[in-house]
C-alpha cells in the first residue's frame, strides 16, 4: 500500500497460464487504462501535476539531444602551392588539431538570420552626418578583429593558410634577436649604431618605434609573462618613448624637419596597436593624445608632408593613414572628415585613373608611391574587384622584387606585400613566392650582425635610415602572414 493513495484492486479473474486467448492483450491494456484512471481519480492534486511537469521536462530534453549536431566541425586551412627549399634544417611546428569538436550547444529563442561572411562589416561611411564630431568606423578594418592574427592559435592558422613557412617564422626570430640585443640600457634603439652601416642621421624616437612594431607585429606586448623570450624588451622600450611625447600628443624630438611627421606616425601606430592588443587602460589617454595630434596636422589639401598643416605626399600620408586606422582596430575615436580629406589628396596623386601614384600631384608615378597609396585606398574603401585597384595590383606584379642593383626597394615591398596580401588569390600567391623565399635568404646568418638585413644596394631610404630601418622593415615583410588580418577576409577567414 502506498502512503497517502488509496490501494488499488483488479477485479478481472485471472486466466489460466496454459490458456492463450487472442484477445487477452487488449484486456490488459483495458485492464492498465482503469487501473490509471483509478489512480489519477484518487491521487491527491501534487502529485498528478508533479507526474504532468516530469513529462514536459522529458519531452524538451529529448528534443535538445536530438537537435545536437554529430560531426565534428572541421576547420580545413590549406595553401595551395608546395614551399621550396627551406632554408633551416629543423621546420617550426605549425599543424593543427585537424578536428575541433563542438562539445556545447547555445540555443537561441529566435533564429538569427543566415550571413555569408560572419566578419562583414558594414559600409564605410566617410562624411559623418555633423564632421565636427569624432566618429568611428567599423570598416575593413573590424574594431577587436583586425589584429588577432597576432595571437597564438590564430598564428598558426594563417602561416599555414597564407603560405607562410619554417624559414620566414626563423627569420623574424633571428631579427628580433638582433633588434634585442641592440636595444641600449634606457629601452630606445639607434637608427646610427653601434651596428655596422648606420643611418646618416640620428631618430631615437622612430628608431624605437620601428623597433617595437617589429615586436608587436609578432604578438609580443608589454604584458608578456616572465619567461616569455623577449621579456621585457617591449616594456622597456615603451618606457623610454612614452617620455618622449608631450602634452599635445607629439613625439618628435630629433633634428632635422622631414623626420617630424614619420615620426609621430610611427610612434602612433606602435602605440594604438598596442592598446588594440591588450586594453591596457593606462594606454588609452596618450594613444588618443597620440590621434589628435595626427588629426590637427593634416593640411588643408588632406595629406602630410614635414610641417604640420602644410603641404602633403604621398610618403608621409599613407604612414599617418595607418596610423589614424590602427586607432580605429583600437576603439579609439577618428573624425571621418579626415578620411574623407585623404581620398581628395590621393585623388590629386593618382594617375591612370588611379591604378597608379605619384609622390606629389606635378610627379610622374612611382612603384613605391603606387603601393602605399593603393594600400590606401583599400582602407579606405576601394572593393576587391574595383577595375582601378586590379589594374594597380597587376603593375605590382609586373615589377617583382628582386636583389640586385637597381632593384632592390624595400621601403616598396614593404607596401607592396601588404597590398597583395589583402588581395589574397592569384595575386598573393604571386608576390608571396619571391618574397618568402627572397627576404630570408639575404638575411645575415653569422657574425655580430646576424638576423639584421644590410643596406648595400638599396634604392629607397636604405642609406639614411640604416640597417635598423633596413631590418625592420624586412620583418614586417615576413610577418605580414599575421600581422593584419586580409581586409577583404576571403577563403578562410569566411569559413570561421
Amino acid at each position: 500500500m502506498f502512503d497517502g493513495t488509496p490501494q488499488l484492486m483488479a477485479t478481472a479473474p485471472r486466466q489460466p497460464d496454459s490458456v492463450v486467448d487472442a484477445g487477452a492483450a487488449d484486456d490488459d491494456e483495458r485492464g492498465s487504462l482503469v487501473d490509471l484512471s483509478a489512480w489519477l481519480r484518487f491521487s491527491p492534486p501534487w502529485l498528478a501535476s508533479a507526474l504532468l511537469h516530469m513529462l514536459v521536462v522529458l519531452a524538451l530534453g529529448l528534443w535538445l539531444v536530438s537537435g545536437q549536431r554529430e560531426e565534428p566541425l572541421v576547420l580545413d586551412a590549406q595553401y595551395a602551392e608546395e614551399v621550396g627549399e627551406q632554408l633551416i634544417e629543423e621546420p617550426l611546428n605549425l599543424d593543427l588539431d585537424p578536428e575541433l569538436e563542438v562539445e556545447e550547444q547555445t540555443l537561441s529563442i529566435n533564429p538569427l538570420p543566415q550571413v555569408d561572411d560572419p566578419l562583414a562589416a558594414p559600409e564605410l561611411s566617410l562624411v559623418a552626418p555633423n564632421p565636427t564630431f569624432s566618429t568611428l568606423s567599423s570598416t575593413a578594418d573590424q574594431v577587436g578583429v583586425a589584429l588577432t592574427g597576432r595571437e597564438p592559435g590564430m598564428k598558426a592558422v594563417l602561416l599555414k593558410a597564407y603560405g607562410g613557412t619554417a624559414s620566414t617564422e626563423q627569420a623574424v626570430l633571428d631579427g628580433l634577436r638582433w633588434l634585442e640585443r641592440n636595444q641600449r640600457k634606457n629601452g630606445s634603439w639607434s637608427l646610427k649604431g653601434p651596428y655596422t652601416d648606420g643611418g646618416t642621421t640620428e631618430n631615437i624616437e622612430a628608431a624605437t618605434a620601428m623597433a617595437l612594431l617589429a615586436f608587436q607585429g609578432a604578438g609580443y606586448t608589454h604584458q608578456d609573462p616572465p619567461g616569455t623570450e623577449f621579456y621585457g624588451v617591449v616594456s622597456d622600450g615603451w618606457d623610454r618613448l612614452l617620455q618622449s611625447q608631450d602634452d599635445a600628443g607629439n613625439f618628435f624630438r630629433a633634428n632635422g624637419f622631414n623626420h617630424a611627421l614619420y615620426t609621430q606616425a610611427q610612434c602612433t601606430i606602435a602605440l594604438c596597436e598596442l592598446y588594440a592588443m591588450t586594453k591596457d587602460e593606462k594606454l588609452r589617454e596618450p594613444a588618443q593624445r597620440a590621434v589628435d595630434y595626427c588629426v590637427r596636422t593634416q593640411s588643408p589639401t588632406g595629406g602630410w608632408r614635414y610641417i604640420p598643416r602644410e603641404g602633403a605626399d604621398t610618403s608621409v600620408t599613407g604612414w599617418v593613414v595607418m596610423a589614424l586606422k590602427s586607432a580605429q582596430m583600437a576603439g579609439l575615436d577618428v573624425p571621418s572628415e579626415a578620411f574623407f580629406k585623404v581620398g581628395q589628396f590621393l585623388d590629386s596623386v593618382q594617375r591612370q585613373e588611379g591604378s597608379r601614384y605619384a609622390y606629389q600631384p606635378r610627379d610622374s608615378p612611382k612603384l613605391s608611391m603606387t603601393a602605399e597609396g593603393l594600400l590606401c585606398r583599400q582602407y579606405l574603401g576601394w572593393g576587391r574587384d574595383d577595375d582601378r585597384l586590379r589594374r594597380g595590383v597587376y603593375y605590382l606584379l609586373e615589377n617583382l622584387p628582386r636583389w640586385t642593383n637597381g632593384r632592390r626597394d624595400v621601403y616598396y615591398w614593404y607596401y607592396a606585400t601588404q597590398v597583395c596580401h589583402h588581395m589574397e588569390g592569384d595575386e598573393w600567391t604571386k608576390w608571396n613566392n619571391v618574397t618568402r623565399q627572397l627576404i630570408p635568404e639575404h638575411q645575415v646568418k653569422r657574425g655580430r650582425e646576424r638576423g639584421s638585413w644590410d643596406t648595400k644596394i638599396d634604392q629607397s631610404h636604405g642609406t639614411t635610415g640604416g640597417r635598423l630601418y633596413t631590418t625592420c622593415l624586412s620583418i614586417y615583410i615576413l610577418e605580414v602572414y599575421y600581422r593584419h588580418l586580409p581586409i577583404y577576409q576571403q577563403g578562410l577567414l569566411s569559413s570561421f
